[in-house]
This record gives C-alpha cells, structure tokens and sequence, in this order.
C-alpha cells in the first residue's frame, strides 16, 4: 500500500513540473561558430517561447559592443499548444581583434539567454614561410655629447612641424556626413520592390514579407508585431481604422504565409503575387491613416 502511494506521489510530482515547464518563457542565443577571422561574418540566432498569457515585451537587439551589423534582421514566428515562438537571425562581423562576449539578453521582466565567447583573430601565421634566426641584442652606439641649444632647436623644430600637420589635417578633413533615418513607409517600400526583384524559395519569400509587414508595423505603430502570433497581430490591427475589405484580405494574406512557411501549403504564383499585392496596399492604406 505504501509502494503504491509512493508511486502515485512521484507521478503527480512528474505532471506538475511537465505543465511548469510548458508554461515557462525561454530565449535562448546561438552563434553558428565561436572564432572568425576580423571582417569575416558571423550568424547570431534568437529564439524566444513565450507561454499563454505571457506579458510580451517587445525587443530588438540595436547594437553589441565590438560587433557591426552587416545586414537586416530575418524574423520568423510561429505557435505552439497556444504559445508564441519568435526566431530571430542576425548577421555580424568584427574588427576588433580579441575574445569578445556577447552579452545575455533578456524578455518578459528578467528571463536571460546565456552570454556567448567570440573569439575574434587575425589570419592564422604561415608555417611554410622561411624561418629566421635570432639575432644578438646590439649595444647602441655611445653618442658623443652635443650642446643644450640642439636639443632646443630639435623640440622647436618638431613642434612647427606638428602644428603644421595639424592644422593642415583640420583643413583637409571631409565634412561630416549626416545620419540619415529612414522612414518607416520608405524603408518598406523599398524592401518589397527588392524583394519582387529577387527569386527565393517559396517559404524565404513569404517569411521575410511577412517580416516586412511586421517591422513597419512596429516602427510606425509601436505595435510590438515582431513577437505576436498572426491570430494576435490581426486582431490588434482592428483598431488602427482599416476598412472591413482590407482588414480581412489582410488576415487571409498572413494565414496563407503562415501555411507556406510551415510547409502546409504550396502557393502557386498567382497567390505569391496576390499576397505581396495585399502587403503592399494594407502598408499604404495604414500610411493614409496617420
């Protein structure tokens, strides 16, 4: 009797932390290698679950300490028994030689990724070059004792020249160029009609529209759409004034996106067309509306 209500207890132990551990926030960070040459590119990839009911707060990686950005984020989200899965994929590079680490990073109020070591090199040393001996450490000649007045006339010397090679670099310098922001309509505009340019398999095609989609609607809106489910993301947008018509061709453009990615359907190229079209006319209609 007493073995029996031991096992009953561990099983129900089991089941509790099964459903703990279901409805627990994860991110976690990955690099696909640990050592790059400088300027050679490096692949940082975010995962991020979010469990039903979860405070979703937005987040976006602008900058990391010795790293420069290469291109534009890809993202990429999907559901699970009701949850929420954003991925994230960067691409980076380093020119400061040294072990660098890209620091943990953080959602929902304190949940952190694990830091990650990059070691950053120049081009490994050559064994098949010609080896050379080493040499003796030479005395330096003893010079002869010269008057205090060379001594002045060299420091005044080597000031006039530094004074003049730095005014004549002040002048020579190229004015600064201004940071120009892209606006967020501009900025869209302008990756769809790259993006109807460039021939990508079906699933690449649809998963960085829909990214598109998504950046401008965070940027423009402050919606945090990048970490929403479709389901979700539809729903908010019913309240930045979209006519019915739009609002709907909009919800079935997204579904059928989510399809394709996850392997559900295979579009022809009249759905390709017909869901950038929709993209593209929601993005100016909400644009009309600011």
């Amino acid at each position: 009797m007493k073995f029996q209500q031991v096992i009953i207890f561990f099983l129900s132990m089991l089941g509790f932390l099964q459903v703990s551990a279901q409805d627990t926030d994860v991110i976690k960070v990955s690099v696909d290698k640990n050592r790059i040459l400088i300027g050679e590119p490096l692949q940082l990839t975010v995962n991020a679950k979010f469990s039903p009911g979860s405070i979703e707060k937005g987040f976006l990686i602008d900058s990391i300490p010795h790293f420069e950005f290469l291109e534009e984020p890809v993202f990429d989200s999907s559901t699970y028994n009701k949850g929420a899965e954003l991925k994230i994929i960067y691409k980076l590079t380093s020119f400061d030689s040294g072990h660098w680490v890209i620091p943990a990073f953080s959602i929902n109020g304190g949940i952190k990724s694990d830091s990650i070591g990059i070691d950053v090199v120049f081009s490994d040393f050559d064994p098949s070059q010609d080896y050379h001996d080493v040499k003796d450490i030479l005395e330096p000649e003893k010079q002869k004792k010269k008057g205090w007045w060379y001594i002045i006339a060299g420091s005044l010397l080597l000031l006039g020249l530094l004074v003049w090679y730095l005014l004549r670099r002040q002048k020579n310098l190229p004015p600064e160029k201004p940071v120009i922001v892209i606006d967020p309509y501009q900025e869209a505009m302008q990756r769809i009609a790259e993006l109807q340019n460039t021939k990508l398999p079906v699933r690449e095609y649809h998963s960085r529209l829909t990214g598109i989609f998504r950046l401008y609607v965070f940027r423009k809106r402050g919606i945090l759409s990048l970490q929403k489910t479709t389901d979700d993301l539809v729903k908010q947008l019913k309240g930045v004034g979209l006519s019915i018509t739009d609002h709907e061709s909009l919800s079935r453009s997204l579904q059928l996106s989510d399809f394709v990615k996850f392997a559900k359907y295979e579009p022809s190229d009249e759905d390709n067309s017909e869901v950038l079209k929709v993209v593209k006319q929601t993005i100016e209609a909400m644009e009309g509306l600011t």
